[in-house]
């Protein structure tokens, strides 16, 4: 989930490809027509997703791919992928996250990887709240106007937060999780932060936000937030048999914190709405994910 900005000290994506090896299979299979399009699937807002499908875009197109991506809202992009209208989504957190989802289409669809390992669901403040943990809420909901600043309502995030976090925590006759967009909630949360005013809101690692404003996360003693999730390359079935060759090096795909964040935060913040150009400054200091031969 489902952007970023300046400073990013945090993220950075070690894609470690182990390409060269992966990528000496069969170029072509044959299921569903010219083997070179693929359609791949993208939430607006999600900065990892942005991110890595940017630079997944620049490699398979490198390798001679013709790469379409589609802005979808979480549904649309799993039952089009159901479907076969779009061939892989890189943004996937399961099992938790997008659990209705995978249980809804999972028997048309395929994991084709994981590529970064523990991005866990968070509620969070600024540094100056006096809230500590998500309990701390309870009898405050009056402070916050009785919201916690969401994002779209497709989401997994939106759904654990409302349906699971609030009546773990006794919270539901005192507080909503309101929903509109990642952009209008991080728009909230600058806002806030400039006004020195109190704000919560759902958040999710990895995320740019944490490097570029005063915030952390609520404690969640409880546990309600859920155990952190993979994050997942899925594709359309047969995926991985019409496409060998990209599956193979979707397994090889793995990200950390440090190369993300500095991808995320060139696209966010130097290159904002021009993508191509983030991933070519990108990829001059991490050549090792640029240098990958079939």
């Amino acid at each position: 989930m489902h952007s970023k900005f300046k400073g990013l000290t945090v993220a950075a994506m070690t894609l470690t490809l182990g390409l060269s090896a992966a990528a000496c299979g069969d170029s072509d299979s044959g299921g569903g027509g010219d083997d070179k399009n693929i359609t791949i699937g993208m939430v607006s807002g999600w900065a990892e997703g942005e991110a890595a499908t940017a630079l997944w875009k620049r490699l398979l197109t490198d390798k001679g791919y013709k790469v379409e991506v589609k802005t979808l809202d979480t549904g649309p992009l799993y039952a089009g992928m159901s479907k076969g209208d779009v061939d892989l989504f890189v943004d996937s957190w399961l099992p938790s996250t997008h659990e209705d989802y995978w249980k809804q289409y999972g028997k048309k669809l395929e994991k084709v990887g994981s590529w970064y390992d523990s991005a866990p669901l968070t509620i969070a403040v600024p540094n100056y709240s006096p809230l500590q943990s998500i309990a701390d809420l309870k009898g405050k909901g009056g402070q916050y106007g009785g919201k916690i600043v969401g994002i779209e309502k497709s989401s997994g995030l939106y759904r654990v937060s409302q349906e699971e976090m609030l009546p773990a925590y006794g919270l539901k006759d005192e507080y909503e999780v309101t929903t509109s967009s990642t952009a209008a909630m991080l728009t909230e949360l600058k806002k806030a932060i400039d006004a020195k005013k109190d704000i919560v809101v759902t958040l999710w690692r990895p995320h740019w936000a944490y490097s570029k404003y005063p915030i952390r996360d609520l404690k969640d003693p409880k546990g309600a937030m859920g155990k952190p999730d993979g994050i997942y390359n899925v594709a359309r079935k047969d995926f991985s048999k019409d496409q060998p060759e990209v599956a193979g090096w979707l397994k090889k795909f793995k990200m950390d914190d440090e190369h993300l964040g500095t991808l995320e935060d060139l696209m966010e913040n130097k290159y904002k709405g021009k993508p191509d150009q983030a991933v070519d400054e990108w990829l001059k200091t991490n050549k090792s994910y640029a240098n990958w031969t079939g």
